[in-house]
């Protein structure tokens, strides 16, 4: 096993330069990237280093911590999330990709290159540590959040990969096939999961785009999604977005201030799984690519795409009356006998009083992915949301939605996946999933 890197230097590199095998891996991903058309012109003098944008302490999010940044994290306006499938059989190679990536992460949560030498900074005849184009932006809160599937501890067959299997949480299970799910194989599962937010499009993608290049030779992208207009807040001073039907998203979701929600509904605590005490401090995330009917719902009348979503299309606020905020009132009736709020309606369904008291945190987006060969939008939810117990918090709620909420009629679940979160990388000298591979 690798020991931790001591001396200042990215992992993989000497105070000298790049080590050979860093050098062959950032060239495979540079050809990799010219073949996405990612590539610039070739100069013909090594180019000098521009000056870097002054980076506000307000556009940066901590890195180190006692939870990953980007759950509780104020929510940021895009998402590049990308899940890897590791190509190595080495475990020594896992974890030095995981310095490697912790290496990285903090340095541009912070809004420097991702290697040390920069865009421009290295060998010339070499591929640079960086790919360049974020070099007079600022990090605009840019969190990158990790995470581990079920495949990483065991293949399909139930071969131990890494020798983790007996460290795999109970709760760490494919999710099921829910009623309706029209999944694609492509846009599911993963070893690892790699979750970039930031209030700036080009940050993010910089972000995920630089961990894959580190990753050549360990690990490929097995899928990914670009997200924009967040579809929930994570913070009491944060508006309420709207999601692509129109209607306000996530007013009920849980907020960083409300500790005692997060340690009820999200944190792992310690003793939940006993054979997964790494996992402790950390969190599930849930992810579900949902594309809505858009063309379909623009030609239902407002009276009947409110009774679907159970709220008020303009001010939000609960069929039952009230103002947003205002708690729906299931059991209200109005003057025909009959409830203000639809049993079957996306509000009643997903309520916490028919869903034994649980609760989740969201940090969804809006995608769009260009049209398909009828002319109708690729577009809706990339539904992301972190759990202490996918089992008993999602899965049921899910289940119960999937086969009665009016809303499913409109709705298509095209991509899935699960990955155990592990806690914060405490300090500058750890790594992420550090106990998990140590302890």
């Amino acid at each position: 096993m690798t020991e931790p890197d001591t001396s200042g230097a990215a992992p993989g590199t000497s105070r000298s330069g790049p080590s050979r095998r860093a050098l062959l891996g950032a060239g495979g991903a540079g050809l990799a990237a010219l073949a996405a058309g990612f590539a610039g012109g070739f100069g013909a003098a090594k180019a000098s280093s521009a000056p870097a944008a002054p980076v506000s302490d307000q556009q940066v999010v901590p890195f180190h911590g006692t939870h990953q940044a980007g759950i509780t994290t104020r929510a940021q306006d895009r998402l590049h999330l990308a899940t890897f499938d590791l190509t190595t059989t080495s475990r020594d190679d896992v974890v030095e990709l995981l310095k490697q990536w912790t290496f990285a992460a903090e340095r541009m949560t912070r809004g420097l290159p991702a290697g040390e030498l920069g865009p421009v900074g290295g060998p010339y005849e070499a591929p640079p540590d960086d790919t360049g184009e974020v070099q007079e932006l600022t990090p605009g809160n840019l969190t990158i959040t990790f995470g581990f599937g079920p495949s990483l501890f065991a293949d399909a067959d139930g071969k131990d990969r890494f020798g983790l299997a007996d460290r795999r949480p109970a709760l760490l299970e494919d999710l099921p096939h829910f009623p309706g799910d029209v999944l694609e194989d492509a846009r599911c599962g993963g070893d690892l999961v790699v979750q970039a937010c930031s209030d700036d499009p080009q940050v993010a993608v910089h972000a995920v785009r630089n961990l894959a290049r580190i990753a050549f030779g360990t690990a490929q992208v097995r899928w990914s999604q670009l997200g924009y207009g967040r579809t929930s807040r994570t913070s009491s001073a944060q508006a309420t977005p709207r999601n692509l039907f129109g209607f306000k998203d996530g007013t009920a979701n849980i907020v960083a201030e409300d500790s005692a929600a997060l340690d009820e509904h999200v944190w792992v605590a310690p003793g939940d799984d006993p054979a997964a005490g790494w996992l402790t401090g950390g969190s599930y995330l849930v992810a579900r690519r949902i594309r809505m009917q858009i063309e379909t719902w623009d030609r239902g009348s407002l009276h009947e795409q409110e009774t679907i979503v159970g709220r008020a299309k303009g001010s939000g606020a609960p069929l039952s009356g009230g103002q947003e905020n205002t708690e729906p009132d299931l059991a209200r009736q109005g003057s025909d006998g009959t409830p203000l709020i639809d049993p079957a309606s996306h509000v009643a369904l997903a309520h916490p009083s028919v869903n034994r008291g649980v609760r989740l945190l969201r940090r969804g987006y809006n995608y769009t992915d260009g049209s398909d060969g009828l002319g109708r939008l690729d577009a809706g939810l990339f539904f992301l949301a972190f759990v202490r117990d996918p089992a008993t918090q999602y899965v049921p709620m899910q289940n119960a939605l999937a086969k009665n909420d009016l809303m499913s009629e409109y709705l298509r679940h095209t991509g899935s996946g699960i990955w155990a979160v592990p806690r914060g990388v405490a300090n500058a000298g750890g790594y992420v999933g550090q106990e998990l591979f140590e302890a």
